[in-house]
């Protein structure tokens, strides 16, 4: 008589020959349903970024191949048939719910086939591990040839300009000079890992923080002699050893020391070190002047033109060409045709959405160097680099030329080819990111390299918003919080499910939280919703935080006040006004002269006690040492801002420890923006730094928000 284990093991196998004989019949289709699965966790987690949306068409394209195959197959009983489009059906019911949550990825199932290099490597290796048999032509799959885009693109081309000193330049220079490095590239080699998807997986080890350590390469030591300062100025030994990279060759950085060691100076000067004149340096419309002062302290024998409006002061001579963002898309023609031999890109995370205009036309003048000049010196400067998502390195790369956004570049493939490893190796992904590191990252912390900087401290300051305007705010989120939780149960309802008191379901809290956040995007401050909501919280602070750093100031000297909006801003200075304090303002409508007359005014006249600053326009590129206390009135939405808004202090020449002052609104809606904030410093931690942090969410800290409001009025926080 058999036994009962005896019997399980029966069952067992049978279960096992039964799911055998299934996918026997159609092999690909656990492979998909696995796929899925992994798009569906990505997703979830909101980090659904270019490879996985190929991955989505790829699995969208043979969904519909595999069901047209199997309603043909004639040697598959009627039963198994309908098994088989059931399971094919659930595939593609993730697919649509997927869709549902990112809805730009509806557009990808309606593609008829999977087209790029990529979804055709995709496509054939998880056919191939299904144990499909493929036509020569489907196995051997090159890249297209690229198609150059124009360094202008169409929809900027009636705003080009031409100023009247680059037109007298071309007159004294008609042609460009050759570079006669610049040879016809010949053909790629083969390389063993041409046929492997590798941006996922290079994501992914740094995702990870695989390895362990610091993102930053090997570079040479000190030198004994310091070669390149100027007179009454003195390179850092962190400098010197980046400026040495420059010296022994190396031509691409991604610059990510943190904010205030001094990467401006070190792009200068690296200009210098591989005499990579004209040189363009793209940066933030605050810190133009500063650039412009920057160039002419550390290398005097170069001259810098700063480009405004359409650039009819400019001098078209010079060597150094300094131009915002915001008016860049003017002067893409005459920059493309000015023969740069290198190209900065400050707080290079601005570029980081692929689909602005901004990002192109930094990629298409950064593609356009790199046809007239070999080796050009290309740096991306940015303390934060990454802000959500470790994808947020993709522009960055492509800027740098060591992917194009579908693939490595081919020195990257050359390095990861040189590891002996696939993706399939768990050893893979270590190797991989040294391979990128390798590249050109460098990334130093202040404790690391500068012993001598004080360190940093930020303090909380909770306030309680007492009065009839607080109590509105408080009832406000109250308000939100309900009209949030009034549509879950809808939903819920609507599913059939009873709404349990106390518990939540994190998919629809989701949906209803990123629904209410799109429909305030859409109002903007015509209804009351969670950014009208932060910024009157922020107008309740106001005088609170200025009364605070008025006392501060009485206390230890100068001090920085930060605030978001210009309203509190306005409080701010018209209760310092009253205290008899004197102050100067960096906002967004100054004139570059104007801010740097401030600026200067803050660090070097005993009288001005305190600088009110807007976050947004005063958070990059601005030296304000002079004080060594921050007041942060506002937060920001993301924790990169409120760094670099403290970093303005905390920098070299700062000579005392630097507390920046959060003002908090108790019980409200700010106290869980600051613990979000926090959270997010762990991302650049682990994949920078190589900190063994645990993995947060990569929502946004507005969406983050509006869930846990959700969470609050279902009693389920």
């Amino acid at each position: 008589m058999p036994t009962m284990a005896t019997a399980a093991a029966t069952a067992n196998r049978r279960r096992k020959s039964s799911s055998a004989r299934r996918d026997d019949d159609a092999p690909l289709i656990p492979i998909l349903a696995r796929k899925v699965r992994e798009v569906e966790a990505k997703a979830q987690r909101g980090k659904l970024g270019p490879t996985n949306r190929v991955k989505f068409q790829v699995i969208a394209f043979l969904v519909r191949e595999e069901r047209a195959r199997v309603k043909a197959d004639e040697n598959v009983s009627t039963a198994a048939r309908a098994e088989l489009l059931k399971r094919l059906d659930g595939v593609a019911t993730i697919l649509a719910k997927t869709a549902a949550r990112d809805t730009s990825l509806i557009q990808l199932l309606e593609v008829d086939q999977a087209t790029s290099p990529v979804a055709k490597r995709m496509r054939r290796d998880w056919l191939l591990e299904s144990g499909a048999e493929l036509p020569e032509d489907e196995l051997i799959i090159t890249d297209a040839a690229p198609v150059q885009s124009p360094v202008v693109p169409a929809a900027v081309a009636d705003r080009q300009v031409t100023p009247p000193q680059v037109l007298a330049r071309r007159e004294a220079n008609p042609f460009l000079a050759p570079d006669l490095e610049l040879r016809a590239p010949h053909p790629t080699p083969r390389r063993r890992l041409d046929g492997w998807e590798l941006m996922g997986p290079l994501y992914k080890a740094f995702e990870t923080g695989a390895g362990g350590a610091a993102a930053s390469m090997e570079l040479p030591p000190v030198p004994e002699f310091d070669r390149l300062s100027p007179k009454g100025l003195e390179v850092m030994p962190h400098q010197s050893r980046f400026l040495e990279a420059v010296r022994e060759g190396h031509r691409s950085f991604l610059l990510a020391d943190e904010p205030g060691l001094g990467k401006t100076a070190q792009s200068v000067l690296a200009a210098s070190v591989a005499n990579a004149y004209p040189l363009l340096a793209v940066v933030p419309n605050v810190v133009k002047m500063n650039w412009a002062r920057e160039v002419e302290r550390w290398t005097p024998q170069r001259r810098a033109t700063v480009i405004s409006g359409d650039g009819d002061q400019i001098d078209a001579f010079a060597d150094v060409f300094i131009v915002n963002y915001e008016v860049l898309d003017r002067h893409l023609s005459w920059l493309g045709s000015l023969g740069l031999r290198g190209m900065v890109v400050d707080e290079a995370h601005f570029i980081k959405n692929l689909s602005s205009q901004r990002s192109q036309n930094v990629l298409a003048l950064a593609g356009r160097i790199r046809e007239q000049v070999r080796d050009p010196l290309m740096l991306a400067l940015t303390g934060t680099p990454l802000i959500n998502d470790v994808e947020d390195f993709d522009a960055i790369w492509r800027f740098l030329g060591w992917t194009n956004g579908e693939k490595p570049g081919p020195a990257l493939m050359e390095r990861l080819d040189e590891t002996g490893l696939t993706p399939a190796d768990k050893a893979f992904y270590p190797a991989a990111r040294d391979a990128v590191i390798s590249m050109g990252i460098v990334r130093r912390k202040k404790k690391d390299v500068a012993a001598d900087l004080p360190d940093k401290l930020v303090a909380d300051l909770p306030v309680q918003l007492d009065d009839e305007y607080g109590r509105s705010i408080r009832q406000a989120e109250q308000e939100l919080g309900e009209r949030m939780a009034a549509r879950y149960r809808r939903i819920i309802e609507a599913r059939g499910d009873r709404v349990l008191i106390g518990e939540a379901d994190d998919d629809i809290v989701r949906l209803v939280s990123s629904q209410e956040l799109e429909e305030s995007k859409a109002a903007g401050t015509g209804a009351e919703n969670v950014f009208t909501m932060v910024r009157r919280i922020g107008q309740a602070k106001a005088v609170l935080a200025a009364d605070y750093a008025a006392q501060l100031q009485r206390s230890v000297g100068k001090v920085v006040f930060f605030a978001k909006h210009i309203d509190v801003m306005d409080a701010a200075e018209a209760h310092f006004a009253s205290a008899g304090l004197r102050t100067v303002s960096l906002r967004g409508d100054q004139s570059s002269t104007a801010r740097q007359e401030a600026i200067d005014a803050f660090n070097n006249d005993p009288d001005v006690a305190i600088a009110v600053c807007s976050l947004t326009a005063a958070g990059v590129g601005v030296n304000m040492q002079a004080a060594s206390n921050v007041v942060l009135a506002e937060l920001s939405w993301t924790a990169a801002e409120q760094t670099q808004a403290i970093d303005r202090v905390h920098r070299i020449g700062q000579e005392e420890p630097v507390t920046a002052w959060r003002i908090i609104a108790a019980h409200t809606i700010d106290t869980k923006i600051a613990e979000l904030i926090d959270s997010k410093q762990g991302l650049a931690a682990r994949a920078l730094d190589g900190e063994a942090v645990d993995p947060t969410s990569s929502d946004s800290v507005q969406l983050s928000a509006l869930m846990h409001l959700l969470r609050q009025a279902l009693g389920a926080a």
